[in-house]
């Protein structure tokens, strides 16, 4: 996780543009928002919310808990952007009266990943925008949005165009699941195939299905209740249409498939397709 210049000497006081405006001020400034994780999509959101009038404060790995408590002791929202391997370490450290505000947006992610944290009703952004060091922000298809601080954050992006739209919270599983499917039939698929997501699915359909059909038995035992298979692969075929020049893998792909085989195997369903790629790809699967 990339970071800014610390910020944790400073923390504590309040910042002088947070203070109560001098008469005839007419100046107003939205609640404010913890930032934890000063990556690429760090910096989006950051852009995006302090374009939207919401003070940010990015929250480092070194910053004192006491002092993020003290410093902003009632955010809008906790958004915690950093990468899934990283996820729960920062949810552990988070100051327990940010628990109820709390935004995610991680890949790979499912309820069952903020309930083990206590948190009931999170924020989450099924983020169909990526960025990569260095390049613009690539947009497939507008990210739905979910939970309490929903309007927030589409009106965060969309005033930086990305397109964004608020979902109910009924649908919220569905939307993870279609993009949990995306990501990895398209990466695991991708360490044989290699090439885009449109070759992918239209010169190896056959494969990307068989590992499709892999990956949702073990989403739907991470869930813990029936999916929709139908919804979800049409969220994914919408987003192979949305960019059908996206590559298929990178640097993360082998741990993907490391992951999906090791549930599997905790939920003792047989993956021929995911092992048989694996083995392929030299893991110790």
């Amino acid at each position: 996780m990339a970071h800014s210049a610390p910020l944790v000497n400073s923390i504590a006081p309040r910042p002088a543009h947070l203070s109560p405006p001098a008469s005839g001020n007419l100046l107003l400034m939205k609640h404010p928002v913890a930032l934890i994780g000063i990556g690429e999509m760090g910096a989006v959101f950051s852009h995006a919310l302090l374009r939207s009038g919401h003070p940010v404060f990015p929250i480092l790995r070194s910053s004192s808990v006491p002092d993020i408590a003290h410093a902003v002791p009632d955010p809008a929202l906790a958004l915690v952007t950093v990468g899934e391997d990283d996820l729960h370490a920062s949810l552990n450290r988070l100051p327990t009266g940010w628990l109820s505000c709390v935004g995610l947006i991680q890949n790979e992610l499912l309820p069952r990943d903020w309930e083990r944290h206590g948190i009931k009703s999170p924020t989450v952004a099924v983020v169909w925008f990526e960025k990569k060091p260095g390049r613009a922000t690539k947009v497939l298809i507008p990210t739905p949005i979910a939970g309490p601080a929903a309007g927030t954050l589409v009106e965060a992006l969309t005033s930086i165009d990305i397109p964004a739209l608020e979902i109910p919270n009924e649908d919220l599983v569905d939307a993870l699941v279609a993009k949990n499917l995306y990501i990895l039939t398209a990466n695991i698929v991708g360490l044989r195939a290699g090439g885009t997501v449109a070759e992918l699915w239209n010169e190896h359909r056959t494969l990307a299905e068989t590992v499709g059909s892999e990956i949702l038995d073990i989403q739907e035992w991470l869930v813990g209740a029936s999916i929709n298979r139908k919804l979800a692969v049409d969220g994914m075929v919408r987003a192979i249409e949305g960019d059908p020049d996206h590559g298929t893998t990178g640097r993360s792909a082998p741990r993907r498939l490391e992951r999906a085989i090791d549930h599997a195997r905790s939920a003792g369903i047989e993956t021929p397709g995911l092992i048989e790629i694996g083995r392929e790809a030299g893991l110790s699967v």
